[in-house]
């Protein structure tokens, strides 16, 4: 029979939850789902932009086997015919369907989402995404703007919505079909926000008075920084209220009040999401599916809020590369239940008091490559097996490995008869990595340095996180054959966790590391 699968994506939400321990953010729904789930603390995307991460996770390939650094690029004709994860679940007999931002729209995706083949049926794009950028934002001015900060009215928006409110609408409705027909479906729900414009309904603001509202902890571009690894966040000095503010090139600070103003609209739009999460689950309920159904909640990357003197995503730091991951397994993240019973009622952030804890948490290193497999075995799929050094041509496999061997064992134990090592020489018992990558096409901050084109980028930073450090090494990088030259290194950056969590002071250059290079290239 197997279980349907619900997968929920958020675009470009760190994990600011109740559940991940932040104290000011009012998520009430998808704690509530955390509190049923196995939740993953240290997930890590592969690179740090929308297209990237998402095909990297979709077809559990990393981005230098995609070769997607981008977003002018299908991986079917540019790297190799990857079968994706819907795929997969669309050959395994499920209906396949897709809601809102799945796939990266555009090239990356061929213009369709990568319909057929991914899909049962073409994708679900809300009508209202078209206005996302357009001047619907009022200003101090009574005029209209396309700012960054963006609380509207809803019902004065083109068509008296927003994107992600039509989303929801069509994934229930969706849920609704599929209850009828009972055929086992894979559905993936893709929400905008707190992408930027941070464009949501303004009663959402209530939550987060201004004066509860602090700036990063470390809001200023650290002493020993590389020039390389600094992002110069173009895309946000682009939106008007941002351009009004006339912040020099690239160091130059944003002022500390509109700084918290960005840091409370990213709150308050994630506090939009999460009532939108709390409607479909609520409906997953209504349609007697929370018992059949595995939902898997995660996001493409983060996003900086101020730290490092840094905003958006763009870079290897873990507020642009560590994102919530949590799977909620009907009868094994939590005890069945029975026909009927509630599991997602929905809670309204307004009113609601009191956070809940993650039903089993891992701190392990995780990263979003490993998707496919676990959902794979999580459904009772074939595990795809794990591909050779070099997969160009490998149809079905994997550069993740399936982390389900870590829901039900209790933290610090090895897990008996995982030991040793598999075909591709990589061992169980070792400390698991997370590997992320950015490109950039010069060793100071251009106006390009965020999103650089192919055949513009000249560095790779590989990132490595473990448990107790991040260590970065800034390559040179061939875009005419892909190929990194680690002994052409531009520079470098180690942060040890314990004495450092927010990763402002490198230590690379007063460190032997010669063991973490080797780990690295290997």
């Amino acid at each position: 029979d197997g279980m349907n699968v619900l997968f929920i994506i958020v675009d470009d939400l760190r994990p600011v939850l109740g559940c991940y321990g932040d104290k000011l953010v009012k998520s009430p729904n998808i704690d509530q789902l955390a509190s049923q789930s196995m939740v993953f603390s240290n997930a890590y995307a592969q690179q740090a932009l929308c297209a990237p991460s998402r095909v990297s996770f979709l077809t559990g390939r990393r981005p230098d086997t995609t070769r997607l650094y981008d977003f002018y690029s299908y991986w079917r004709v540019h790297a190799g015919n990857y079968s994706t994860m819907p795929q997969y679940f669309k050959e395994n007999g499920y209906v396949t369907l897709s809601v809102g931002k799945v796939f990266h729209p555009g090239v990356s995706s061929n213009y369709s989402d990568d319909y057929p083949y991914s899909w049962s049926i073409p994708p679900f794009h809300p009508s209202a995404e078209k206005h996302e950028n357009d001047k619907t934002c009022r200003g101090n001015d009574g005029k209209l703007h396309a700012n960054l900060v963006c609380p509207v009215n809803v019902t004065e928006m083109p068509g008296g919505t927003l994107p992600d409110i039509q989303s929801t609408e069509e994934a229930i409705h969706l849920l609704n079909i599929m209850k009828t027909t009972r055929q086992k479906f894979f559905l993936a729900v893709g929400y905008h926000k707190p992408h930027i414009p941070l464009r949501y309904p303004q009663e959402f603001l209530k939550l987060y008075p201004l004066e509860n509202i602090t700036l990063a902890p470390d809001p200023w571009v650290p002493k020993k920084l590389p020039s390389v690894a600094y992002n110069p966040w173009m895309d946000i000095r682009q939106r008007d209220d941002v351009e009004a503010l006339n912040v020099s090139f690239p160091y130059g600070a944003l002022p500390d009040d509109f700084q918290r103003r960005i840091r409370q609209s990213y709150y308050a739009a994630v506090s939009y999401v999460d009532v939108q999460i709390g409607l479909l689950l609520s409906a997953l309920d209504d349609a007697g599916l929370s018992n059949n159904t595995i939902v898997v909640f995660t996001a493409d990357h983060g996003w900086s809020l101020g730290e490092h003197g840094e905003w958006a995503k763009y870079s290897n730091f873990d507020v642009a590369t560590r994102v919530p991951l949590m799977f909620y397994v009907p009868g094994m993240t939590t005890s069945p239940v029975s026909q009927g019973a509630r599991v997602f009622p929905y809670l309204d952030p307004f009113s609601h008091i009191g956070g809940s804890v993650p039903q089993g948490q891992s701190k392990k290193v995780v990263e979003l490559v490993s998707l496919f497999p676990t959902l794979a075995e999580l459904a009772g799929l074939q595990v795809p097996p794990v591909c050779p050094k070099m997969s160009f041509g490998v149809v079905l496999c994997t550069e993740g490995r399936s982390i389900a061997h870590y829901f039900n064992i209790s933290e610090g134990k090895v897990e008996q008869g995982k030991e040793g090592c598999d075909d591709t020489g990589r061992c169980f018992n070792e400390e698991p990595v997370a590997l992320s990558q950015y490109p950039r096409p010069a060793d100071t901050p251009q106006w390009n340095s965020d999103k650089p084109r192919l055949k513009d980028i000249r560095i790779m930073g590989y990132s490595m996180r473990a448990i107790d450090y991040r260590y970065t090494l800034w390559v040179q990088f061939d875009p005419s054959n892909f190929s990194a030259n680690f002994k052409d290194v531009h520079a470098g950056e180690l942060y040890m966790m314990e004495n450092d969590p927010n990763q402002d002071y490198n230590i690379y250059n007063n460190t032997s590391h010669g063991w973490l290079f080797k780990k690295m290239i290997d």
